[in-house]
């Protein structure tokens, strides 16, 4: 073997940007020459996931999108970042844990943005109009919480403000009005009222400004942690000090068995439960059993996507 010397050194190759002792460079645009001639956050954002310098109204429309996500209010990654700085933690360790609290694994965003693409798809290859598309749409994934409409938004305008926006600046497109056909659908369908959510609203958007679902996903999460972190550090500037461990919790908040006496250790193999069964009948009640046992993982469904189902799709 050579030595380190002679190997030649690890390195990736990218189209998005390198680094220089005077400049950092994106796409073939200098970031310090960008800042000074007048370009801001959003313009960057466009060049670095769509390789181009946006249209002033698109910038406008973006800079809309992520000020409307940069807060949460109290939300569950809020409660998230602030839990984790009460254990005196960094505040990015804090804000981290609020960002994989947003959404599924794969992210809500990419799930719905994937979901309006083969849609839209199917009605170009069947030549269905957006109206028929949307009604099939809501038939098959009726109650799902991907499809941008719920009842969190009845009493808040916040969501169609976003599409009216969008429209006045002159970038809705075929995603907001393909959105719009399924809140219709979904209204109609629904028994309990529903209207448009910022899922819907927010998506539609960005796919629309020619971000993907995946592009999409990364943007709002990043301007949201924004706010997460501002949870974080008030938690830990305001809130008395905790030695992370120490904090006492009464019995009265305890509601699992009884307390049960330690059995001499060479009664082990006299009390002790297998977990392994021998027949499907014995493994049938055992399963029963242990949903029953909180805590354990039992009783949680983790429904992973196949990304082999996506790729049979695209070969259709």
């Amino acid at each position: 073997m050579g030595t380190m010397k002679e190997r030649e050194p690890f390195h990736w190759h990218s189209t998005i940007s390198y680094k220089t002792v005077p400049k950092i460079v994106t796409r073939g645009y200098d970031t310090t020459e960008l800042v000074e001639k007048g370009y801001n956050l959003e313009d960057v954002i466009f060049i670095d996931f769509q390789a181009r310098i946006p249209l002033l109204k698109e910038n406008r429309m973006l800079n809309y999108v992520m000020i409307l996500s940069l807060e949460d209010g109290m939300s569950t990654p809020s409660a998230i970042s602030r839990f984790v700085a009460k254990g005196r933690t960094i505040v990015t360790q804090s804000t981290g844990a609020a960002v994989l609290a947003f959404g599924s694994a794969y992210g809500a965003f990419q799930a719905y943005g994937h979901m309006l693409d083969k849609s839209l798809a199917q009605a170009e290859k069947e030549g269905k109009t957006l109206e028929e598309m949307a009604s099939v749409l809501v038939k098959q994934n009726q109650g799902s919480t991907t499809l941008g409409v719920s009842n969190l938004m009845l009493k808040d305008p916040a969501a169609d403000r976003v599409f009216v926006r969008a429209e006045s600046l002159g970038v809705a497109g075929k995603y907001i009005a393909f959105q719009k056909e399924i809140v219709k659908a979904a209204q109609k369908a629904s028994k309990e009222p529903v209207a448009l959510d910022m899922l819907g609203a927010l998506g539609a958007t960005m796919f629309d400004l020619g971000f993907t679902p995946e592009a999409t996903w990364c943007i709002i999460a990043i301007s949201r942690a924004y706010g997460s972190a501002a949870h974080a550090i008030e938690e830990q500037e305001r809130e008395p000090e905790v030695v992370f461990g120490q904090s006492l919790q009464p019995k009265e908040n305890y509601d699992g068995p009884p307390g049960r006496p330690v059995p001499p250790i060479k009664d082990r193999n006299k009390i002790a439960v297998p977990a392994q069964t021998k027949s499907l009948e014995e493994w049938r009640k055992a399963i029963i059993e242990r949903h029953k046992l909180k805590g354990s993982g039992f009783a949680i469904v983790e429904e992973i996507e196949d990304p082999r189902e996506r790729l049979k799709d695209k070969a259709k």
